[in-house]
């Protein structure tokens, strides 16, 4: 059975065994197809997984930055737009294509079971608390999932612990806290474990030191100094023609996917909100 949301423009509603609703387009089943034919095209099966991270990451330069693309339906659904990404959801989709690519799978379906395994926490979705909202908490969950290697404390990283409540405290900004208020103790339970953590970070002015040691593909998790948050953005590292390491991300509202124009340590130093850089790698999948 499929319904349209208006909201969304014409987006499926497609019904799952799992009692939750899958969101998406024709368009998005269109680009899914078009990734895994450039990956046939190029051969990028037989490519280390950051080759191949790199690769599909530029696929989508140009792609419009939109907002909050996970809260347009009522309850937790599996939502995928692969025309209008944030810095998240960018992040996801390529590693999500990628590890697909790597174990030879190329069709929608199993798409979606990846996106759901990459986004949720221990893999499965239920309700907006199991979704993976604080980076940090993304990153914990994902490396036990086996899906990437924090190497951010082997590469020259200081200890840093979070103190975040920004979720838990400001319910309003939240669609899904707003309207299921028995959600937020569970966030802020959330919050409370993830405080508890040890995290490494390599402060924004000693990334150029590090920078040799950063790969192309690695995942950047850029740390905040915003009140109650971790991480502000996260993006893919990318080594230009000139061995420089730079940043491809979706930055903001009113652009789009792009590659900096500048090294990754130039571009922190530029914004006075980012601290750091958390540095993943996304390992070879089984």
């Amino acid at each position: 059975m499929k319904n349209l949301i208006n909201s969304i423009g014409l987006f499926f509603i497609a019904l799952s065994l799992n009692s939750y609703t899958q969101v998406y387009s024709e368009n998005d089943v269109e680009i899914c197809n078009s990734k895994f034919q450039f990956a046939v095209e190029q051969n990028l099966t037989v490519k280390p997984i950051n080759d191949v991270i790199t690769e599909i990451g530029k696929k989508f330069i140009g792609t419009p930055y939109v907002a909050h693309t996970l809260e347009v339906t009522e309850n937790e659904d599996l939502i995928i737009n692969l025309s209008g990404l944030d810095c998240t959801t960018f992040l996801e989709n390529v590693i999500v294509f990628s590890r697909l690519i790597k174990k030879e799978k190329s069709n929608f379906e199993d798409f979606k079971s990846e996106l759901e395994f990459v986004r949720y926490r221990d893999g499965k979705m239920s309700d907006y608390t199991s979704r993976l909202h604080y980076f940090s908490d993304w990153i914990y969950d994902n490396i036990k999932k086996n899906i990437v290697e924090d190497v951010t404390e082997k590469i020259g990283g200081e200890k840093i612990k979070f103190n975040l409540f920004f979720m838990s405290k400001n319910p309003d900004l939240y669609k899904h806290l707003k309207n299921n208020p028995k959600f937020v103790n569970t966030i802020k339970e959330h919050e409370r474990l993830i405080n508890q953590r040890d995290y490494y970070f390599i402060p924004k002015g000693n990334v150029h030191h590090i920078e040799n040691e950063i790969k192309n593909g690695d995942l950047i998790a850029i740390t905040t100094n915003l009140k109650g948050l971790d991480i502000s953005h996260v993006g893919i590292a990318v080594k230009m023609k000139n061995g420089r390491i730079h940043f491809m991300h979706a930055p903001l509202v009113g652009k789009e996917v792009e590659i900096t124009e500048e090294p990754i340590g130039n571009y922190l130093a530029k914004i006075k909100k980012h601290t750091g850089i958390i540095v993943l790698r996304v390992k070879e999948p089984n």
